[in-house]
């Protein structure tokens, strides 16, 4: 019997030892080209913009391979009128040439063939009229013979003549053609972080892209661990205001605060939402210990899920239900382990070495990202994600700094984090296979971030 649990135990081992990719990215991905846009009359001061915004969203989408700008040749469409079917091929007048058709002007293959070599290309150009600005867009697959197998959609955009709306229709934009290959667009996201630039730790919150940065709370006091409903209407978070660590419910519509009863204790934290934003799932020492509990959004029903004398916090809900992972000190150092909302079926899914915490579910249910210092000297901790059924991870991260508490955005294609590589801690996202990195904030220390619809 001993032999067969050490054979189990080595085989465990064995599994999580050999580091297999996780493929989030994945598959063949469309080649986009996507010429400057022109604008006309009024919106031309702000054609820059738009276009530098366009082509931005659509590389950090992570859906495409981005055409080089270098190749695209002279002549390019502003609408699909300026298309000309090349007559058909004619005799070469140098011998052994085979016959080439008749140019009449741009037409698919120009972007289509080398050296573009695109898939699809995204065109159109800026206009003013009525005192609004313009966008005039279209999406070709320009591998198909014709112009109208071409044609995957066309679309008129208005907003201000301004910078921002300039801004705003190019977001719009690039979000239509992101949906169109099944992609979720993140403009109109929201990261919400810890800040502490003035003066205390409050939560902040920000565009997908790092832009329009603003205070949300103003407890004057250590607040930390937000945690925003799946639906972006709610977020929750621990404060020490009233002096013990408790829970704060505010709506994201109008910035109040909610009602929620904390359980008498000497702290409740690290909270988060069910799939419905109906419950509440946190740690609490109601009970001694710090352990699993669940409520209602505004703390009543209070359950129970876990019964072990260990610290155990950051219960984290799939989003198809049905289980929780956790971090628990059960079996010596943090591990992440993972339950049934009845509190059935415990396991650890880490190996036991090193620390790990900050569990967070990508969309899909099945993969989880988390901070890990296996590998790495104690308190040095790096980015990984697992598969939960298979416990196979990836490491993203790599030796720059301390990172800690990723979490996925809604696309499940990025993910963002906590990293002091540049010296304080900033928040930064990535793609799901560690490519792209970009940091978005710069002032003060920036941390434990989330990402909200």
């Amino acid at each position: 019997m001993k032999a067969k649990l050490f054979l189990a135990f080595t085989g465990l081992a064995l599994l999580l030892a050999a580091q297999v990719r996780i493929d989030i990215i994945g598959g063949t991905q469309p080649v986009l080209a996507v010429p400057d846009f022109r604008g006309a009359a009024e919106s031309a001061p702000f054609a820059n913009a738009f276009n530098e915004t366009l082509y931005r969203d659509l590389q950090d989408s992570g859906l495409f391979q981005m055409a080089a700008k270098s190749m695209y040749p002279l002549e390019t469409p502003q609408q699909p009128q300026d298309f000309r079917e090349p007559l058909p091929p004619v005799a070469s007048k140098k011998k052994g040439e085979p016959p080439q058709p008749v140019r009449r002007g741009p037409w698919l293959t120009d972007w289509s063939e080398p050296p573009v070599a695109a898939s699809h290309l995204a065109f159109g150009y800026l206009s003013a009229q009525g005192g609004s600005m313009v966008l005039s867009g279209w999406l070709y697959d320009v591998k198909q013979a014709n112009l109208t197998s071409a044609h995957l959609f066309g679309k008129r955009y208005l907003a201000a003549i301004s910078e921002d709306g300039a801004r705003q229709m190019a977001h719009e934009f690039a979000a239509d053609i992101i949906r169109q290959f099944g992609g979720t667009p993140l403009f109109g996201s929201k990261i919400y972080f810890i800040s502490n630039r003035t003066g205390s730790d409050e939560i902040w919150s920000m565009d997908s892209d790092g832009s329009n940065q603003k205070q949300f709370t103003t407890y004057k006091s250590l607040t930390i661990t937000p945690a925003v409903s799946p639906d972006g209407r709610f977020i929750a978070f621990t404060t020490y205001a009233g002096g013990n660590p408790a829970i704060v419910v505010h709506s994201l519509e109008t910035g109040r605060r909610l009602p929620f009863y904390n359980q008498v204790a000497s702290m409740n934290a690290t909270p988060d939402f069910s799939p419905d934003g109906e419950r509440i799932y946190f740690s609490s020492t109601a009970s001694g210990y710090a352990q699993i509990y669940s409520a209602r959004r505004d703390g009543s029903d209070l359950r129970r899920l876990s019964d072990f004398r260990a610290v155990e916090v950051s219960p984290k809900i799939s989003p198809k239900g049905g289980e929780v992972v956790f971090v628990s000190g059960r079996s010596g150092p943090a591990q992440i382990y993972r339950m049934n909302l009845d509190g059935a079926n415990v396991e650890r899914l880490t190996s036991g070495e090193g620390e790990a915490s900050n569990p967070a579910w990508h969309p899909n249910g099945q993969v989880i990202a988390f901070s890990w210092s296996r590998g790495f000297e104690p308190g040095n901790f790096n980015v990984f994600i697992m598969d939960v059924t298979s416990r196979q991870f990836n490491q993203l991260t790599h030796g720059a700094g301390r990172n800690e508490n990723p979490v996925w955005a809604p696309d499940g294609r990025h993910i963002v984090f906590a990293s002091n590589r540049s010296g304080r801690s900033q928040v930064w996202t990535m793609l799901a296979d560690g490519t792209d990195l970009r940091q978005l904030t710069t002032q003060g220390n920036n941390r434990m971030p989330v990402w909200g619809k």
